[in-house]
């Protein structure tokens, strides 16, 4: 995953969080559930898709750490 995928993932939820709004107000509950759960699903994917970046960062600055004090 990358951060181009996770704004995706944030922007699923936003939609997703506006249609499960949208279901309350016409009392669509069972529809306002699904979409409230795929926002959070949406939501921790985006989430997940900016720890593996953050991660990757850190080792890469790691890395060059590591080497320039070896030289």
């Amino acid at each position: 995953m990358s951060l181009e995928e996770a704004s995706r993932q944030l922007e699923a939820a936003i939609h997703d969080a506006r249609v499960s709004f949208d279901c309350i107000l016409l009392e669509e509950l069972d529809r306002a559930h699904v979409n409230a759960i795929t926002a959070r699903a949406a939501v921790d994917a985006a989430e997940q898709a900016i720890r593996v970046e953050l991660e990757r960062k850190t080792e890469e600055e790691r890395e060059r750490s590591d080497s320039s004090s070896q030289e």
